[in-house]
């Protein structure tokens, strides 16, 4: 028996929540993020998307592109409530729900409270709630695994309503291009052109040694995806596995007495979430962001169970001595504590997504 999953992912989450509650907003291209100095774009609306303006980019870069932009501040309250309100119509229809982040998630509805038997019907009921309660457009992917109803949910987007059945997943998967694969980013896919691999058809044709050879764990999925095989169930508790800190800067710095007074900075104000929340990690990850975007990220795992300021302090040293950025500019600094065998900066099967609705 197949499952019945649907992926919700609400269009342009953030942005369509300020022109929904700003109707001077509405229409107009529109950024939320900070405009001034090293300010990043959170999220663009549909409107800003179409000049180029994308979710990560500096702000800077993205008013060159539309000179028309209307930045706005975050409001992370104001989104946190809004989800809120959307799980509550998810939970109309079942309680197996996964959050992914606050604007999209996965459904299992196989049973549902509602007794529907097409998910097809439960997703139309769900996106018109979302847009009659809220205002605000959802898109959804249906299918029997969570790798292709992610991808049906992005196939039609804006106000999207795509359905993969299993009869005609194989080929749908077989004329998708690689980069629409659910974990394969700007990287992969370019490593995936170089060895001739441009579409799921392709990607199909690799033996598993061979994807593994390649891509290391990742290929295992690939090779599973490639052919519409996905066994994750939809789980409605995830345990966070990590806790984390960083700071892009208003100038960039350089000299290992900047980096030093930057990290101690951020190591008590990583201490102070960790206590919060009652976390505990053996694995301490360090982000670094030039100036020209590049990026590195290096880790040290084993860390003993009572991590105090020294502990940390210390690692970051070993991993400053190992890696010199000094005399590089930075522009953003990061640390993140995890759980031994969890990734601290991304899910395993989204190893390279950037942060976008």
């Amino acid at each position: 028996m197949y499952r019945k999953i649907i992926h919700i992912d609400m269009d342009a989450f953030y942005a369509s929540v300020e022109q929904r509650d700003d109707p001077s907003l509405a229409g107009v291209p529109v950024a939320v993020g900070q405009a001034d100095g090293r300010g990043v774009v959170a999220a663009a609306s549909y409107e800003a998307r179409r000049y180029g303006v994308r979710s990560a980019m500096s702000s800077s870069k993205a008013r060159k592109l539309c000179p028309g932009l209307k930045f706005v501040n975050c409001r992370f309250d104001v989104y946190k409530s809004v989800s809120a309100q959307i799980h509550d119509i998810f939970h109309e229809y079942t309680d197996i729900m996964e959050p992914i982040s606050l604007d999209e998630a996965f459904l299992d509805v196989t049973e549902n409270f509602a007794g529907i038997p097409l998910a097809l019907d439960i997703a139309r009921e769900i996106k018109h709630k979302i847009r009659e309660r809220l205002s605000l457009v959802a898109s959804a992917g249906v299918s029997y695994n969570k790798f292709l109803a992610k991808i049906a949910s992005d196939y039609r987007k804006p106000d999207g309503l795509c359905v993969i059945p299993p009869e005609r997943a194989v080929e749908f998967i077989a004329k998708m291009p690689v980069e629409s694969f659910w974990g394969v980013g700007p990287v992969t896919a370019a490593k995936m052109h170089n060895l001739g691999i441009y579409t799921g058809d392709d990607l199909a044709k690799l033996t598993l040694g061979e994807l593994r050879l390649h891509f290391g764990k990742a290929g295992a999925q690939y090779y599973q995806f490639a052919r519409g095989i996905d066994n994750r169930p939809v789980e409605a508790y995830r345990e966070r596995k990590s806790r984390g800190v960083e700071r892009t800067l208003d100038a960039d710095i350089s000299t290992p007495e900047e980096i030093e007074e930057l990290c101690s900075e951020l190591v008590d104000e990583l201490l102070g979430r960790l206590e919060k929340a009652k976390f505990t990690g053996s694995v301490l990850t360090m982000k670094v962001r030039f100036a020209d975007f590049s990026q590195i990220t290096r880790s040290v795992s084993g860390l003993p169970r009572g991590l105090d300021r020294k502990i940390l302090l210390e690692n970051i040293h070993d991993i400053l001595a190992k890696n010199d950025i000094s005399g590089h500019a930075i522009r953003l600094l990061g640390l993140t504590v995890s759980k031994s065998g969890a990734s601290s900066l991304s899910n395993p099967l989204q190893l390279e997504l950037d942060f976008d609705e």
